[in-house]
């Protein structure tokens, strides 16, 4: 049984193509399919992370449905011990990765997404009228034949009838039968890695052997013969005058239809072996991973950005609470903030991450990174702000999570901007984990009941070497970069002037207990406008 099926896979899949698949295909599956708790991700959280570059780095040389396996897993998958443990031992064992590379290898010829036939809406049968298909081509042929003995019109009359009724119905269905084609090809590649699979001692391809015969009985069905295939002209023939297309159709989408359930099991088994070999593949090429300890401390050990060639490493480790984090300019704030928010997501979704050692709680994650003016909605900067933020304080009363946020509220004035960061922050801390990055360092003093100060630097000025350490940024460069972006001493003289006199009233409080959250006495001062 092997041979045969390697056979077949060599004639099916020759040439491996890797379709190109859009975002919203490999993302059907999950939609479809959500995890049973929900996702732990959503999709502002997607793009902050930027995992759609990540997914597609870990999806290379997987078929549309190891790919949509790992999409699904990112978004709200929880991996279990067992899991991390088989992904481990295929990590390092090439031999084996080989093995079941070849076997999923005929997935990859696939260009059709097949998911939302398999858990999508339901469809129905075929019309009754199409059994009797199979009997036009002999009606037409026998009714030419007596015409051309007998020479009656009325007989060649139903001959043009005949003829017109097989040309109709061919051209009403042959657009919907080769598309599902194309279905029923990735179906076959399905069907035979799943074969092949099975025939393979290894222990991750285990539940597929008790119905592999099935699989492959159903592969069979799934196909036209074999001589349309060969014979030169023979699928046309076949096509035009017996509507073996058209027939093939409506009793292959009957079948599907009726075995519908195990081929969403079987389409489900064999993406999660193909998923494995992804991430073992991925952590072989790997050169700093490790599998984190799970508590409610966050701690990182030479921790790195999966995207980042030359990511720099950096160790820390955080308690209970948030994370209030301050750092010059350019000095990477937003990239220490994506490095940790997509390390705490793979440690969740596959039990790894990026680091030399770690220790992750288990919480989804959600960010608020990215906004921005959007013309398309009509919503402002300030506006989109408001939008997430309403989001993430609903998110944070319907389940713990960890919140990663980057300069909150930047669309409006300074000091509204702090008072209602101030306020946001505080309530979301009382909820849930939050780790926020901000230039306004009097949220530092304003937060510092939920949120731990925590300061970015590159010593020396070597960005390779960054460090994180408690405190607060003391030292800020905005106004140096004037003079290094060549602004000219008047300008740099002006913005320092501004600069003294506005950081007297406002870079260090004095007195901000109670200011958020008054004594039991109430207020301990007015406000005056």
């Amino acid at each position: 049984m092997l041979s045969a099926l390697n056979k077949w896979l060599r004639a099916e899949s020759a040439e491996v193509l890797d379709f190109p698949f859009a975002p919203s295909d490999v993302a059907r599956y999950a939609a479809l399919r959500p995890a049973a708790d929900g996702p732990a991700l959503d999709a502002q959280t997607w793009n902050d992370m930027l995992l759609a570059e990540y997914s597609a780095q870990l999806g290379q040389g997987s078929s549309i449905v190891g790919q949509q396996v790992l999409h699904r897993r990112l978004m709200g998958g929880r991996t279990s011990t067992a899991a991390c443990v088989g992904v481990q031992a295929l990590a390092q064992d090439a031999a084996r990765r080989d093995s079941l590379q070849l076997a999923c290898r005929g997935m990859r010829q696939a260009d059709s997404e097949i998911s939302a036939k398999l858990f999508g809406a339901e469809w129905a049968p075929a019309p009754r009228w199409a059994a009797a298909l199979g009997w036009l081509a002999p009606a037409f042929l026998l009714t030419a034949v007596l015409a051309l003995a007998s020479g009656w019109v009325v007989l060649w009359l139903a001959v043009l009838g005949l003829w017109l009724l097989l040309m109709g119905i061919q051209v009403r269905f042959f657009e919907a039968a080769e598309q599902w084609e194309r279905t029923l090809l990735t179906l076959r590649q399905v069907l035979g890695s799943h074969a092949l699979l099975a025939q393979l001692d290894d222990p991750l391809t285990q539940d597929l052997r008790a119905d592999s015969a099935q699989a492959g009985t159903l592969r069979r069905a799934l196909s036209r013969s074999t001589l349309d295939q060969v014979l030169p002209g023979a699928r046309e023939y076949a096509d035009w005058l017996w509507l073996k297309n058209i027939r093939h159709y409506f009793a292959s989408r009957d079948l599907v239809l009726l075995q519908r359930a195990w081929l969403g099991s079987s389409f489900e088994r064999v993406g999660r072996v193909e998923a494995d070999l992804a991430l073992a593949r991925h952590l072989a090429q790997t050169g700093r991973y490790c599998w984190p300890e799970r508590g409610e401390a966050l701690r990182f050990g030479g921790v790195v950005h999966p995207l980042l060639a030359q990511a720099a490493p950096l160790s820390f480790a955080l308690d209970a609470r948030g994370a209030f984090i301050s750092g010059q300019n350019g000095i990477g704030k937003s990239t220490l903030l994506r490095t940790l928010g997509i390390n705490l997501i793979t440690a969740r979704a596959f039990g790894f991450c990026y680091a030399d050692t770690a220790s992750t709680p288990l919480l989804p994650v959600y960010s608020s990174m990215q906004g921005e003016d959007s013309l398309a909605s009509g919503e402002s900067l300030y506006i989109a702000e408001l939008r997430r933020a309403q989001e993430l304080l609903a998110l944070a009363e319907r389940a713990p999570a960890l919140f990663i946020i980057d300069e909150i509220f930047r669309g409006t004035n300074h000091l509204e901007s702090i008072s209602a960061a101030a306020a946001v922050l505080h309530t979301l801390a009382a909820s849930g984990r939050v780790i926020v990055s901000s230039h306004n360092l009097v949220l530092a003093p304003l937060l510092a009941d939920c949120l731990e100060p925590w300061c970015v630097s590159a010593p020396g000025g070597d960005r390779a070497r960054l460090r994180l350490q408690p405190g607060v940024l003391e030292e800020t460069n905005g106004l140096a970069l004037l003079d290094t972006r060549g602004f000219g001493d008047a300008i740099a003289a002006k913005a320092d002037r501004v600069f003294n006199w506005l950081s007297h009233y406002m870079a260090h409080p004095r007195d901000c207990a109670g200011v958020i959250a008054p004594p039991a006495g109430g207020l301990i001062f007015k406000i005056h406008k």
